[in-house]
Order: structure tokens, then sequence, then C-alpha cells
């Protein structure tokens, strides 16, 4: 699986809550997983980004849908996802790179 980096902030309400993140972490983690994608690691950071995830997921697909499910719980922004992954996540189903091949008529670059 394809890892990822996110870069995100403490929200106003994350930052109030911010005693309670060892078990929002968790939490979090649990989240993911049912959503098809593993935290591995979580860094907090200073700086312009608050926290570093590093997360395995199958495709941006499953990233976008696991850190938007976390982001609406309120604690968190993840702001710099690509725009075109959070559009095809909210709208349907992940499709694998095999029949995205098959159903555009061949391998790339024919």
């Amino acid at each position: 699986m394809p890892t990822y980096l996110c870069l995100c902030n403490w929200t106003q309400k994350g930052i109030e809550n911010v005693k309670d993140s060892p078990k929002r972490l968790d939490d979090a983690k649990a989240l993911f997983r049912e959503l098809g994608v593993e935290l591995k690691s979580f860094y907090m950071t200073a700086g312009r980004y608050d926290i570093v995830l590093i997360v395995e997921a199958k495709d941006e697909n499953a990233l976008a849908r696991a850190t938007l499910a976390q982001g609406a719980k309120g604690g968190i922004r993840c702001p710099r996802f690509p725009d075109r992954g959070a559009r095809t996540a909210l709208t349907r189903p992940a499709r694998s790179r095999a029949s995205s091949r098959s159903s555009s008529g061949g391998s790339p670059g024919s």
C-alpha cells in the first residue's frame, strides 16, 4: 500500500481539548482502520502544522474518506489533501487502477 504524509492542524475545539489527545489518537487509529487506512505514526510539531500523520492507504479515495471522517469530529483539519481525491471519495466508491485502465480503452500511452 502507498504511504502518505498528512499535514494537519488543531482546530480551536481540538486545542481546547488537547488533554484528551491520547484517547482521540486511539479513536482515530480505529476509525482509520475501519476505513482501510493504517495510521503508522503520529507526530506533534512546531511551526506551520501542528500534527504530522504517516499513513498507509490503498489509494487517495480511502485516505480522503478517513481524513474527512476524522475532521468531521472537529479536532483536526488536514487542509492540503488533493481536491480530486476528496471529491471522488464523497461521490463514488474507489476503483482499482487496473479497472480504470481497462475502462479507459487500454494501457497508458495507447
